[in-house]
C-alpha cells in the first residue's frame, strides 16, 4: 500500500491486495450411485443444481462415473449451500403459473 502525502489517502495495488493468497485445491463432492451402488468423489463442475420453488423440485444431478446412469437427488438447503458454496453451476426453474 501506498499513501498519497497531498490527499492523505491509501492506495492499494492488484499485487498487495493479493498477497499472501494461497493456491486452494478443487471442491471435490462425494456421491453414489443408487444404480450400481459404486461410490466416489466427483469435481464441481460434475454437478448441477436445480433450484425449483418448492424442495420437490430442487434437486442436484450428475452422471454416474462407474456405470454412466443419469443421477437425480433430492436437494435440501444444507445441501443447496454446500453445492453453491462449492461452485456448482445452479439453474433456477420458474414457476410456469
Amino acid at each position: 500500500m501506498s499513501e498519497s502525502a497531498a490527499s492523505g489517502t491509501r492506495t492499494m495495488t492488484a499485487a498487495s491486495a493479493f498477497a499472501g493468497m494461497r493456491n486452494v485445491a478443487p471442491v471435490r463432492f462425494r456421491a453414489g450411485c443408487p444404480d450400481c451402488r459404486e461410490r466416489f468423489e466427483l469435481a464441481a463442475s460434475a454437478l448441477r443444481l436445480a433450484i425449483g420453488a418448492s424442495s420437490r423440485t430442487t434437486f442436484y444431478s450428475f452422471t454416474c462415473p462407474a456405470c454412466g446412469a443419469a443421477v437425480r437427488k433430492p436437494a435440501g438447503e444444507r445441501i443447496v449451500e454446500l453445492l453453491t458454496g462449492g461452485g456448482v453451476r445452479t439453474l433456477r426453474l420458474h414457476s410456469t403459473v
